[in-house]
């Protein structure tokens, strides 16, 4: 089925390649301003996608009809619009004012005027990318849009956590991503420097279109083309710099340390009572300074761009090197693009290719526990090499040093990690305007990714006397796969205007995408050297696994205006996806919108305003974010049976199958305001939202003692409502020698559970054997729950006071934390849990502030993210005191007896002061100086015709940052360790920090 498909696609763009061609007028001309020729100037053919940019000397050449209307558009200058009316020259002078709102943008599947949009559409473009040296796209949507939350990690090649107007669903919540036409997987493949633009869709009226895929939210990326200029133009972009993590922990030193260690146990650890290790405790450690660095980061882009009034190309390489912060972190990519499009008249077909080569070397855990973690708790007495222990490590001996915290640093460092990474992402696409207006699209888009991660740990002992770390035997794994996604696209769209004043657009669809993984683990054990690291059958494992997943839809889309007044938008979608059986496999999304555009009215001619729009919007998405073939019965023929004393392997149902699953239906309405007055200098949008997602899927647990593989079942559990307001406001004064401009987003939402169907609860992210989110009715998705603490017991009879229905118990004595009864039965119980905390801002900001005098450009980015909260495991290291470990300094201070302290509790206490509780609980709000930038653009005439632009710069990142919380970052995302999933965000078990960085770049074009 899969290669008729395929076959259907080529034969229509073989079709189309030999179709009849239709000449057409050619129109020149120069786009300038008061200063001179702009080059990079839109020059579209309206109600069309043929158009072309003008070249360095702000030249033009395009191919239209008799009755063609251009559409002239460049950033920060006002859009004109003029009709050709058999004109072979038209020279424009355009008028500088802000981004206009009649810009041409890209919406799914086409294109749309800015002052016709009816949807919630957020916009970022090329500079503002680019400001920023990160090595994913993602990253640089941070505070660009509001609504648009971006949790990064500070690991290199680890992309951020993306969410769109919150939590929808406690199930997958990435948005789709769509890169020139093709849905892709992430934008981790992809080139910052490559990008033209980004939308941000948000709505139904503009996520309904891509209905099954659509319910989180839709990113478009734009890459960047060629221009129609008669010569070649090449740009190199390149950037060299460091980042480092400043901030630590305030720990016990060595003395501090021995001091403490002999306080809080029974039996002083014989490491440091036996004058044998004498010599051994002189060192003073510091774990933090010995996994923290500073890594250097290097980027080199090349780009290659030109064409004609009949073609267009573009060729681009990059380079990424980032060290990390961590030692042996780094992320390195190599890039390669090439776009391209040529036009025969009615008939234009072109193409996107994008390859990318990536290696990681990425974070490592030891026995659940990040590095960061382990650095917190070693023994600062214990050296950080040893050559005379197998691997050249030292680390405790449980039985001398009291404690087991694993060498940080061997654990980092100690053989080799490797992540390696193919990604292909292209298209090929044909277009053939069969009548004025009526243009029909094929598309063949792929995405494919290759991945090779490998593990070599050498055998080791970090212990001469008999390490509580060691292996004998080396330690290989090798996982590799492939996940390929074929995506197949026909349309037809029409426009046609009535009486130059009624405005239609119709489009109809057809697509088919189908998506195959395959992958292959095997590891193995070489118990006599380190130097081979290949696999053999010595206590070898070896699995695979592969898996298809298909969806296709149809498309419905029309949109109407009156004069660009009164606006009308409508689309109906339906969707079939393999993840669903028979019954329900086929789901229905749909979507209206309109709006109003006040400023059109003649009683608003006179006015400062250029643009008052209302508009609104409702409709539905859907997700089928859920594992393959869950509605059915499959097998596993790896579990394990206890028969006759042995395990023996065995076959058995992988898990229960429910046939009754159906799609997650998001139900989206949204109200909007755009302001723009005194020429657009000053803009203003506005946005209320509401979405309610029913029919949630979850993987719901099942009894252990049903003997499923996977003991969980995929169900449609309930309903969760999401809320929320947006605001863009923007300033932008573009007239005389000091230009600058000011923007500022602001973004809320809060989410509340409806209802999970007959569950009181379902549980989250969880540390110490301990569960520490839930979703519960009424409450927020994955929000914090445990005991609320109120202070100290100072004395016997504050303890006898809370336990009154347990007089007689002895465990919990004056020193131990006083938690509250909640529901006052006289004891302190799970009975006793409540929500303490939300790990989601209710508040997102970002301002954008720039300015330019004559050569000087500056730029500065804030950032912050407002009223949600962190569960900061790491006190749980430092102040908890759960039995030896190194701790932080506040412990000098612990109770010791009444009156000595009302917040840290004695030492080796209860049991449940290490219980789930707000005492681990921080205020997660930060506002952060995300980046600045200083640059000068030298003259180019001082380079004559060799160089056309040179531009020099320096930038910082995460150069300050106020908050109140004690860790080492604020921004708790998503656990790439120890990989928790979206119900452990917000928990920070010593997390990769997001490093502060410092660059030097260049800038040339020729």
């Amino acid at each position: 089925m899969k290669n008729n498909y395929l076959k259907r696609g080529l034969f229509i763009v073989t079709f189309l390649c030999f179709g009849f061609m239709t000449a057409q007028q050619t129109v020149t001309g120069t786009v300038s301003d008061e200063s001179g020729p702009i080059p990079g100037v839109n020059v579209i053919e309206r109600g069309t996608s043929n158009g072309t940019t003008t070249d360095f000397d702000g030249n033009y050449s395009i191919e239209v009809g008799e009755d063609a209307v251009l559409v002239f558009s460049y950033i920060s200058y006002q859009t004109q619009e003029i009709a050709v009316n058999d004109q072979n020259v038209i020279d424009v002078n355009l008028v500088a004012g802000s981004e206009s709102l009649d810009d041409v943008i890209v919406v799914g599947y086409g294109t749309q005027s800015r002052a016709e949009v009816t949807g919630a559409i957020s916009s970022i473009d090329t500079e503002e990318i680019n400001s920023l040296p990160v090595s994913t796209a993602e990253q640089a949507l941070q505070g660009r849009a509001s609504g648009v939350t971006v949790i990064n990690s500070g690991s290199p090649g680890n992309s951020p956590a993306v969410r769109i107007r919150g939590l929808a669903s406690p199930n997958n919540n990435d948005p789709l991503y769509v890169i020139d036409g093709v849905i892709a997987g992430g934008l981790g493949s992809l080139n910052p420097n490559d990008i033209e633009n980004i939308q941000v869709l948000k709505d139904a009226s503009t996520t309904a279109v891509y209905g099954s895929r659509g319910a989180n939210g839709v990113v478009l990326v734009t890459t960047k083309s060629g221009t129609a200029s008669q010569k070649a133009q090449l740009s190199l972009d390149t950037y060299t710099g460091v980042q480092f993590n400043s901030n630590r922990y305030d720990l016990l030193n060595r003395d501090q340390y021995i001091q403490y260690a002999r306080e809080v146990t029974d039996t002083d650890p014989e490491r440091i009572t036996n004058p044998e290790y004498a010599d051994f405790i002189d060192n003073n450690t510091d774990w933090q300074d010995e996994i923290f660095r500073t890594g250097v980061m290097k980027s080199i882009n090349l780009g290659l761009s030109g064409g004609n009034e009949n073609s267009n190309y573009r060729f681009s390489g990059g380079y990424l090197n980032q060290e990390g912060a961590v030692v042996e972190t780094e992320f390195e990519r190599f890039n390669f693009r090439s776009n391209s499009n040529f036009n025969f008249g009615r008939l234009s077909f072109g193409q996107t290719l994008n390859v990318a080569f990536t290696l990681q070397n990425p974070e490592r855990e030891d026995g659940g526990r990040s590095i960061i973690e382990h650095a917190i708790k070693s023994a600062p007495y214990l050296s950080v090499y040893n050559p005379d222990n197998r691997g050249g490590f030292q680390g405790p001996n449980s039985a001398l040093d009291g404690q087991d915290a694993a060498n940080p640093v061997r654990v980092q460092t100690i053989g080799s990690a490797e992540n390696k990474g193919l990604t292909i992402l292209g298209s090929l696409f044909a277009e053939y305007e069969i009548i004025d207006g009526l243009t029909f699209k094929s598309q063949a888009g792929i995405d494919y990714y290759k991945y090779n991660n490998n593990n070599f740990i050498p055998s080791y002992n970090d212990d001469s006397n008999g390490g509580t770390h060691q292996f004998d035997f080396a330690q290989i794994t090798k996982n590799s796969g492939t996940n390929q996604s074929l995506t197949l696209t026909n349309s037809l769209n029409y426009k046609f205007e009535v009486a130059d004043l009624h405005n239609f657009e119709i489009l109809v669809l057809a697509e088919d995408q189908t998506i195959d993984s395959e992958s292959l683990n095997a590891s193995s054990q070489n118990p006599i050297t380190d130097d081979v690291e290949e696999l053999s059958l010595n206590q070898a494992g070896l699995e695979s696994a592969s898996s298809e997943y298909r969806r296709f839809g149809y498309l419905g889309r029309l949109n109407y205006n009156f004069d660009q007044k009164y606006l009308l938008s409508g689309s109906y979608r339906r969707d079939a996806s393999s993840r669903f059986g028979a019954n329900n496999r086929w789901g229905t999304f749909w979507s209206v919108s309109a709006g109003w555009n006040v400023a059109k009215e003649s009683f608003m001619q006179d006015t400062d305003f250029n643009n008052f729009k209302i508009r609104g919007s409702w409709g539905t998405t859907g997700n089928d974010q859920i594992g393959n073939y869950r509605y059915a019965s499959t097998l596993v023929t790896s579990f394990i049976y206890p028969i006759g004393g042995a395990a023996l392997q065995g076959t058995t149902a992988e898990g229960l199958p429910n046939q009754n699953l159906k799609w997650e239906e998001v139900t989206m309405k949204n109200i909007g305001l755009d302001l723009g007055m005194f020429n657009n200098a000053l803009t203003l949008s506005l946005e209320y939202y509401s979405n309610q997602s029913d029919d949630l899927l979850y993987e719901l647990p099942l009894p252990l003692s049903l003997g499923y593989n996977v003991p969980t079942i995929a169900s449609n559990v309930g309903s969760v409502e999401t809320t929320g307001f947006e605001a863009d406001l923007g300033y932008n004064d573009y007239e005389g020698e000091f230009t600058w401009s000011a923007n500022l987003n602001l973004g809320t939402s809060r989410n509340e559970v409806l209802s999970i169907g007959s569950l009181d609860q379902v549980q989250g992210g969880f540390f110490e054997n301990e569960y520490l989110t839930r979703i519960a009715p009424g409450e927020p998705l994955f929000h914090f729950y445990g005991l609320k603490t109120d202070g100290i017991y100072q004395n016997q009879a504050e303890v006898d006071e809370v336990f009154t229905a347990n007089p007689d118990q002895t465990t919990v004595q004056p020193g131990d934390i006083r938690f509250v009864d909640i529901n006052g039965d006289g004891d302190i119980t799970a009975a006793d849990k409540t929500v303490i905390g939300n790990p989601y801002p209710t508040l997102t900001m970002g301002l954008n502030l720039s300015a330019q005098y004559k050569s000087f450009d500056i730029s500065l980015f804030i950032q912050g993210a407002y009223g949600h909260e962190v569960y900061n495991t790491n006190l749980y290291d430092l102040q908890g005191m759960p039995r030896l470990f190194n701790s932080g300094v506040a412990v000098l201070n612990r109770w010791t007896g009444e009156g000595t302290s009302n917040t840290i509790p004695r030492a080796l206490g209860a049991p449940q002061n290490l219980n789930a509780s707000d005492r681990f609980i921080e205020d997660g709000s930060y506002t952060r100086l995300k980046n600045l930038n200083i640059g000068y653009t030298f003259d180019e005439d001082i380079f004559g015709e060799s160089l056309a632009n040179l531009r020099i710069y320096i930038s910082g990142q995460n150069l300050i940052t106020l908050t109140d919380y004690s860790g080492l970052d604020p921004e708790i995302g998503v656990d790439n360790v120890l990989q928790q999933g979206t119900g452990a965000i917000g928990i920070d078990r010593g997390l990769y920090p997001q490093p502060t960085s410092l660059t030097f770049g260049l800038q040339l074009g020729f």
